[in-house]
């Protein structure tokens, strides 16, 4: 499905200036703006998803330790990205997601490896990679939601130190919003992940209510927290849709009433719950606990009725009042289960938040020993759904059929050369004509912005000569639009703008 739509037309006045070595690398997804559509909108059309788990969110003291003692003592952002199991991530890799139907990829990342510890300054590799992902899940047409996800657990620090935590907290998302402040609405923050909600305040089975209303009461701050952070740090922030974490995730904690969605003066929000019920098939591999008995089989009226019950609750609660729902997390292991319970127990848990209007988004982790951990469910190798049949009932719910090869319709000027005047300090640029184009425009981005240098190009005319005297050595990138059908193609001319230097 065609999703990434960039803000108004080329917009502005600007001064030129440009040459150099052609280097015809798209701008990425991020310059484009934020389209008029509400938030349950956004869920909607995201359909079903996948998380890209026990990943960026890899953590642990011991990373650091092993790289010292075994490694180059250098630590690179794919030390921690494949120390729980998984390979490097490739493009193709997030390419086979698309392909497989889901419609929105979910990031959890742990800001603080690399982070320096006493500023809680983050590491810019570490955030150049998570860009690079995102990058490729908006380039495959599908949207991205990143988040603070446990991170070591610092934010199980909050009840014996709020303002440290919180400045912490603020800290992170400051760097984290500016990062990505100019992503347009295909890519969706997150709060934080199960965390925010404290047995060391409020014990659920022991605890007063005294206790519960504080807990619930922290949980709350931070989320406004974030979304006040968020809101006023500029470019597409103002406006992004955002997800906002239930009280642990829970679906009948986050459906108390003492938990609140936060106040938000762009009302652009969802919550998000997960589901890993019964703990015994969804949590459990082939060893009883405590708290739970193994199982090795789902799928009895009993269970049903669970799971309907479950997310009746969340329709209730939030869908049916105008609130949209991201279930970030379901899923179950592989080990010790019966394979047609692992498809049943899946499917049915996703057909039950799709139905009710919910986006569902697939617990999917590295495959683990002897089939253990979640059993992969994505093939980070063959890039697909490990269980034909797991793929198969998730069309059905869906109605997937696949992606088209068919190429779209060329909407762009494809630069075809440049020639450069070294006496002048001028540039050509030369492109292949836009069949249907009714004229041409130039724009560069400058300041943050793309602004228009003409809008006045005759379809007729495919080269267009800059003004005299640019400066030497400075940098530009360009975008040359066509007019089609009455409308500019500004997003594909962004895409597949060119950055060129003046001689």
């Amino acid at each position: 499905m065609k999703k990434k739509l960039t803000a108004a037309v080329l917009s502005g006045a600007m001064l030129f200036g440009t040459v150099g070595s052609l280097q015809a690398s798209a701008l990425p997804s991020k310059n484009s703006g934020m389209r008029n559509i509400s938030t349950a909108q956004i869920v909607r059309e995201m359909g079903i998803g996948i998380n890209l788990g026990n990943t960026f969110e890899a953590c642990g003291d011991w990373i650091e330790e092993v790289d010292t003692k075994w490694g180059d003592g250098v630590l690179e952002p794919k030390d921690y990205e494949t120390a729980w199991g998984s390979p490097v991530i490739t493009k193709q890799m997030i390419d086979g997601m698309a392909n497989e139907g889901f419609g929105v990829v979910r990031v959890p990342v742990a800001w603080s490896n690399m982070m320096d510890k006493n500023t809680y300054t983050i590491s810019p590799a570490y955030t150049a990679r998570v860009q690079q992902i995102v990058d490729w899940v908006i380039d495959a047409d599908m949207y991205c939601i990143i988040n603070i996800h446990y991170d070591n657990g610092w934010v199980n620090n909050f009840p014996n130190d709020e303002n440290g935590s919180m400045y912490r907290y603020e800290t992170m998302w400051n760097q984290i919003a500016e990062s990505f402040k100019n992503y347009d609405d295909h890519l969706i923050f997150e709060s934080q992940n199960e965390e925010l909600g404290w047995e060391s305040i409020w014990n659920p089975w022991t605890g007063t209510q005294s206790q519960k209303e504080k807990s619930y009461a922290l949980c709350n701050r931070i989320n406004q927290k974030f979304v006040d952070v968020v809101r006023a740090s500029g470019g597409n922030n103002s406006q992004r849709h955002l997800l906002i974490s239930g009280y642990n995730t829970g679906i009948d904690r986050t459906c108390d009433s003492l938990f609140k969605m936060p106040n938000d003066p762009a009302n652009r929000m969802a919550v998000s719950v997960h589901y890993y019920t019964p703990a015994g098939f969804a949590i459990l591999e082939d060893k009883d606990e405590s708290w739970a008995k193994a199982r090795s089989t789902w799928g009895t009226s009993d269970d049903y009725n669970e799971l309907n019950s479950w997310m009746d609750m969340m329709k209730t609660n939030y869908v049916d009042k105008g609130i949209p729902v991201i279930i970030g997390e379901y899923g179950c292991p592989t080990k010790g289960k019966e394979t047609a319970s692992v498809v049943r127990f899946l499917s049915s848990v996703c057909k039950a938040a799709y139905d009710r209007q919910m986006c569902p988004v697939l617990w999917a982790t590295p495959k683990g020993e002897d089939g253990g951990e979640y059993g992969g469910h994505y093939d980070r190798n063959t890039c697909k759904i490990s269980n034909p049949d797991l793929k198969k009932a998730f069309d059905e719910i869906t109605g997937f059929n696949g992606k088209t090869d068919t190429p779209p319709a060329v909407l762009y000027p494809t630069v075809s050369s440049v020639d450069y005047s070294e006496q002048y300090h001028q540039i050509r640029f030369n492109w292949t004509p836009v069949e249907g184009a009714e004229n041409y425009g130039i724009a560069v981005y400058l300041a943050g912005k793309w602004r228009i240098q003409t809008q006045s190009i005759s379809a007729n005319t495919t080269s267009y000569t800059t003004p005299k005297n640019l400066t030497p050595g400075k940098s530009y990138k360009v975008a040359i639009a066509a007019k089609v059908n009455g409308t500019w193609a500004v997003a594909e001319a962004i895409k597949n703008a060119v950055t060129v230097t003046v001689k």
